[in-house]
């Protein structure tokens, strides 16, 4: 006998036929839409798209696998993002000033972005003039560190180091710990910039050794934090520099996922144990105005992670299997014209993030896209998350998009095009090989184009820029004044004078010893950056010596 067919079905597919007529009389002609990763979207979503019966094996609860809901239990109910603002700029003197006025206004974790001579590894004596301390901080020193963190209790302030390969400013904040009588046990933060291979990719300004160098000096450095600063996070995986590339958010998720993995694989063959080194890898996503794929991007980037560190790298920790990252809204996105637009835009960003489920945050001020941030864009950036936070109630209930038709069907549906990329990484030969050959540069560089192109065609709208063109506000366009030259003159004077000062024979026998560790298998090269640092060995003479020893980081071009 014929099971009667229910009355609700009927119904519900006589409303959605009658729906798709009325949409098709009353839209048009309908135009494609397809987000940032070429995913189309559909003007309409229901039970039909996303089966709910999956709940347990797809979504689950926060704090469990797969961890697409979150990967605390109480998630931003129990304990909200950590406020990291990136900032730096002059001297450590001024880098000072501006990180008490932050810490004053809400942020409570710092970053220091450091000056661009620094990140192309070199020492201030050696840069122009003109140029230091305009786009972030001239440390070159610890005792330059000592300054910058002066009133700063290290045992209870979480700092973000934006430092590539070989770490200098973590060695100088080891010696700042050591002179302060300061636990290396106690003390918490992140090489932000660790990632070389997205610094190959993407960031050509930051790469200083040649990529087996740059991969040798990785391992250390993870390995020695491990054991002797276990607190710290020395691999932050980092996506950012890839989407800001031009890299979809499917294929900056997807490239961010085989580094980790080859990371990952790198310390598991030299023996050291997944389980000791994967709670304390990080991940760091640029998060673009792309809100819904923003937000899908993260809960699938989550649950395939989870996936990985168990049955890929054999990881039996849960810590290990969780997917800890910062997220920065992105600069990409941020305009010159109308500029006080981009606090809109920035709080969308956030917010996308926010729902997507970040451990922490960076908030671009407003005029990020002149210069550094003024203290008036800064003071908005950090506004912004205090109002998401306290007035937007966003924080109030747990994956609040979790179950929604669309959400659910997008995070699917990311997932699968993220491990479409993948797999083309993995069939090249993992990471390394791709950025090796040039497959990602290649794969990153046209999908830049791509997007430019929908830019310059009007297909995307830019407000400000493409549409809606309208007179500006001069007042909002102020950059930020560069270093007082006095200020800076006397940085390099008195850091002239600490070269001569100090133990030649110090200096000399830390930097012999350091080559030599660069050219044994079996000895650590971060452990001798760190006793460089602490003979008052520079920045520049640290990342020069490994240069000699390891080869200079040349990228290559890719057509």
């Amino acid at each position: 006998m014929n099971k009667p067919i229910d009355d609700r079905l009927l119904r519900s597919a006589d409303a959605e036929a009658q729906w798709r007529r009325d949409y098709a009389e009353q839209i048009g002609t309908d135009r494609e839409v397809v987000n940032r990763s070429g995913i189309a979207i559909q003007p309409l979503y229901t039970n039909r798209d996303w089966d709910s019966s999956r709940y347990d094996e797809d979504l689950g609860f926060p704090g469990q696998p797969p961890y697409t809901r979150g990967i605390y239990a109480t998630m931003h109910r129990g304990r909200t993002w950590t406020q990291r603002q990136l900032i730096g700029l002059g001297t450590p003197d001024d880098y000072n000033a501006r990180l008490r006025t932050l810490l004053a206004q809400g942020a409570n974790a710092i970053s220091l972005i450091p000056c661009n001579s620094v990140f192309r590894g070199v020492d201030m004596d050696e840069s122009h003039f003109e140029l230091l301390g305009t786009c972030g901080t001239v440390v070159n020193t610890a005792e330059h560190m000592d300054r910058a963190l002066a009133g700063v209790d290290l045992t209870r302030t979480s700092c973000a180091m934006n430092d590539p390969s070989p770490f200098t400013l973590l060695a100088f904040l080891l010696a700042v710990a050591k002179k302060r009588g300061v636990d290396w046990g106690s003390i918490t933060g992140t090489s932000n910039q660790s990632d070389y291979l997205s610094h190959y990719v993407a960031n050509h300004m930051f790469f200083r050794l040649a990529l087996p160098g740059a991969r040798r000096v990785l391992a250390d450095h993870i390995d020695f934090c491990n054991r002797f600063v276990p607190k710290w996070n020395p691999m932050s995986v980092v996506g950012q520099h890839m989407q800001q590339a031009g890299a979809t958010p499917a294929e900056a998720m997807a490239l961010t996922l085989s580094t980790a993995i080859q990371v990952a694989q790198d310390c598991i063959d030299r023996g050291m144990n997944p389980d000791a080194f994967l709670p304390r890898f990080t991940f760091f996503f640029d998060i673009s105005l792309s809100f819904f794929e923003e937000v899908a991007k993260f809960r699938a980037g989550r649950r395939i992670w989870a996936r990985i560190a168990r049955e890929r790298l054999g990881a039996k920790d849960p810590r290990s299997w969780r997917f800890k990252f910062h997220g920065q809204t992105s600069g990409v996105d941020l305009t010159r014209q109308q500029p006080l637009n981009n606090i809109a835009r920035v709080t969308v960003q956030a917010m996308a993030g926010i729902f997507g489920g970040l451990q922490s945050l960076h908030t671009d001020a407003y005029d990020e896209a002149l210069s550094c941030p003024t203290d008036f864009g800064a003071r908005i950036a950090i506004a912004t998350q205090n109002i998401l936070r306290e007035e937007a109630h966003l924080t109030d209930v747990i994956d609040p998009l979790g179950g929604s038709f669309y959400v659910e069907t997008l995070t699917d549906r990311m997932e699968e095009e993220i491990l479409r990329v993948m797999k083309i990484v993995e069939d090249a030969g993992g990471m390394y090989r791709a950025v090796e050959s040039g497959l990602v540069q290649k794969m990153i560089g046209e999908s830049a184009r791509r997007f430019q192109q929908k830019v310059e065609t009007g297909e995307q709208t830019v407000v400000g820029v493409n549409a809606y063109v309208a007179d500006e506000d001069a007042g909002a366009r102020q950059p930020l004044a560069r270093p007082d030259p006095a200020a800076m003159r006397a940085h390099l004077e008195a850091f002239k004078a600490f070269k001569t000062q100090r133990s030649q024979a110090q200096v000399a026998t830390a930097l012999a010893a350091l080559a030599r560790a660069a050219n044994d298998p079996q000895d650590n090269v971060f452990a001798k950056v760190v006793e460089a640092a602490e003979a008052g060995c520079t920045h520049g003479e640290i990342c020069g010596t490994l240069r000699r020893e390891l080869g200079f980081g040349h990228v290559q071009a890719f057509v």
